[in-house]
């Protein structure tokens, strides 16, 4: 069987009325999913969620989003630079309508799951920020659905913000065995957008390699509204060349029966760890936090 391909510019996986979406078939895997929504003021898009359960995240835009009759109003957020933004989740076997207020983008991240959950807003004041790393390895990582933060049946999501010159996904890392305790099997999407600078567009880099037993080599110059799929394998580092900051949006899930998040580090290279205990954190994050109330 020959494997789709693994890095996707913008515009590739367009269809179906949306500006991204790759399935499970699509990806020639079993649980992950991303679409992205683009649309007019005023402009609608319905889902049916089937199998899978969803979140509503926006990357630009503010939006109303009806599940099963249910409204829920999503301040949102002026682009993913800008701020933090609200989400809400939506179970399997439910009906979404998207409904743009001021024209946008809004990501959907999904998962096959075996529970049907209750819908459930979250502000963008809830939402945990972290920061991991130090030096030019400095990242904020947005959790808003992470297992520890917030209640799902299979789906992992969050937000990656890297400034301009670091690295993050780094030291590279995997998830791709069931290894109790160790790590989890995980698919994996990134979606990218990158900071534009004085005279236009940014651009990034994505590695990810394989193993003897189980091969796998991309390294990608990326841009705004590519994705990488990672089926397996060592990933990482995501580089943020200087002068433009780089945003990902991570969506994971696998057939574990513990929504777990453990990763593994390339022995290699995981000695880098250890040098960030006298390190300091980028004074530049985070980049952002939650957007001001209306």
């Amino acid at each position: 069987m020959t494997r789709p391909p693994l890095h996707h510019p913008a515009g590739a996986l367009a269809r179906n009325g949306f500006a991204l979406d790759v399935d499970p078939d699509a990806a020639g895997w079993g649980y992950s999913s991303l679409r992205v929504a683009a649309l007019e003021t005023g402009g609608s898009q319905t889902l049916a969620t089937g199998e899978d359960e969803v979140v509503v995240l926006p990357l630009e835009g503010s939006c109303v989003v009806d599940i099963d009759g249910e409204k829920h109003e999503l301040q949102g957020r002026s682009g993913v630079f800008a701020a933090v933004s609200d989400f809400v989740y939506a179970p399997r076997e439910s009906t979404v309508t998207i409904t743009s207020r001021d024209g946008g983008r809004f990501a959907i991240p999904g998962a096959r799951a075996r529970r049907r959950l209750p819908a459930r807003y979250v502000p963008a004041s809830d939402v945990a920020v972290e920061l991991r790393g130090a030096g030019p390895a400095s990242r904020q990582v947005v959790n808003f659905c992470t297992p520890d933060r917030f209640e799902a049946d299979r789906l992992i999501a969050c937000e990656v913000y890297t400034p301009g010159g670091n690295w993050s996904s780094y030291p590279p890392h995997k998830h791709d065995e069931e290894r109790p305790g160790e790590e989890t099997a995980l698919e994996e999407i990134y979606y990218f957008e990158v900071g534009d600078g004085p005279t236009g567009p940014g651009m990034a880099y994505q590695r990810v390699y394989g193993t003897d037993d189980r091969p796998i080599d991309v390294l990608a110059e990326v841009r705004t509204g590519d994705i990488v799929l990672i089926p397996h394998g060592w990933h990482g580092p995501s580089v943020a060349v200087p002068g433009y900051d780089l945003y990902y949006l991570n969506v994971m899930a696998g057939p574990g029966a513990e929504r777990a998040w453990r990763i593994c580090d390339d022995p290699v290279h995981a000695w880098i760890r250890e040098t960030w205990q006298d390190e300091p954190v980028d004074p530049r994050l985070p980049l952002t936090g939650p957007a001001p109330s209306e």
